[in-house]
């Protein structure tokens, strides 16, 4: 028993030693350290870009028409449903037509009536059988009663109000069974022209100065502003390019801008009228440009910066001075001279200094093996 008892504390010591260890991951060799993390980087080139300025805008039809009702009458039914397309002088509503049915056929029988009298007058004229003044006024009472006709004819036409242009027809601002054209011509419906659709938005004439003026001086030249871009609500980039069609001849005076006017097309009736959105427009054409997206830029009090990995891939800051925009990218005048590996994604893991894997923006991740998903057991 005596022999025993060292042999057990030695057995005890070694496995307090063993439990002091911390397990290694798994997966992970002897003696390895964590890896370094992975940041989404683009490498700066200098190149040509086109210097562009977001302009806020809003949609409108390219052709609205407003259908109203010409005359008097019940509303008897709605020909058309709300929210659809409709072609040219479809019929939209149908109003009580009876008197003006009563009043196309008084008029009729008294333009055949004329017409007989005038038939009678014009061989007894020939004769001085009846003098001239009596056959001047049967023909005069005869193109009276054609104007009247013409007129029935028209008022019985208007009972059936019908699309004065293709598009699509909104909601019916009247029901059946309401009185219209009573003293005034009673808005029945609007119909709007979507596919193309027009926005219309502004730019300050100041800045049009100064591009003439750096366009002058060779500084910059002057880009296709013919073609334009269209960002949504949310700030997404509409999928049709649009054309600029109208451009103002005068300055606002309130604003101090001028007006101008593009057409996108439409055919998915994706852009409804009156939604605000932002036109992306082309000003002008820069050579050997530097540019970095927007979300690379970090501003602070002391000004905008970059994140870079340099030759050892270590994280290091470099102060940079930007201009104008080239689509969601900014332009660098000072800072970079091209060359550079600047961060994009992953700036929120880092900090200056420390060693990261630089991956070429849109380039897969790599899994390493403790990121692995373990198979799960059946």
């Amino acid at each position: 028993m005596k022999k025993l008892l060292p042999l057990l504390l030695l057995t005890l010591l070694a496995a307090c030693g063993e439990g002091d260890k911390k397990p290694s991951a798994p997966g992970a060799a002897p003696g390895a350290g964590m890896p370094p993390t992975e940041v989404d980087v683009v490498t700066v080139t200098a190149g040509s870009a086109t210097i562009t300025q977001d302009l806020p805008g809003r949609l409108q039809a390219v052709r609205s028409a407003q259908v109203r009702a010409r005359v008097e009458g019940v509303v008897e039914k709605r020909l058309f449903v709300e929210g659809t397309d409709v072609a040219a002088g479809t019929p939209l509503f149908r109003i009580d037509a009876r008197t003006f049915q009563t009043q196309t056929a008084a008029a009729e029988a008294d333009l055949a009536a004329a017409k007989a009298v005038l038939a009678r007058y014009t061989p007894l004229v020939a004769i001085k059988a009846v003098s001239q003044q009596e056959f001047d006024a049967a023909e005069a009472r005869v193109k009276q009663t054609e104007a009247t006709v013409a007129k029935a004819h028209l008022d019985l036409e208007n009972a059936v109000p019908a699309a004065p242009i293709a598009g699509r027809v909104g909601r019916a601002l009247v029901t059946e069974g309401a009185l219209v054209g009573k003293g005034e011509a009673t808005h029945l419906v609007t119909i709007e022209q979507l596919d193309p659709i027009r926005v219309e938005f502004s730019q300050s004439y100041s800045d049009m100065l100064r591009l003439q003026q750096a366009v002058k001086a060779g500084k910059q030249k002057r880009a296709d502003s013919a073609k334009v871009e269209l960002l949504l609500e949310d700030g997404t980039l509409y999928a049709e390019k649009g054309r600029l069609d109208f451009a103002d001849l005068a300055v606002d005076p309130a604003s101090g801008a001028v007006v101008l006017r593009a057409e996108f097309p439409n055919p998915r009736r994706e852009l409804l009228p009156g939604t605000f959105v932002r036109i992306r427009f082309p000003q002008a054409q820069l050579d050997n440009a530097i540019r970095v997206p927007q979300r690379a830029v970090q501003a602070s009090p002391q000004g905008q910066s970059v994140l870079m990995v340099d030759a050892e891939g270590k994280v290091v800051p470099r102060p940079i001075t930007t201009g104008a925009m080239a689509g969601t990218d900014f332009i660098v005048t000072d800072g970079l001279k091209g060359g550079e590996q600047v961060i994009v994604n992953g700036l929120q893991k880092v900090r200056p200094g420390a060693v990261v894997k630089p991956v070429p923006l849109g380039t897969v991740p790599t899994v390493t093996p403790t990121q692995a998903s373990v198979p799960e057991k059946k």
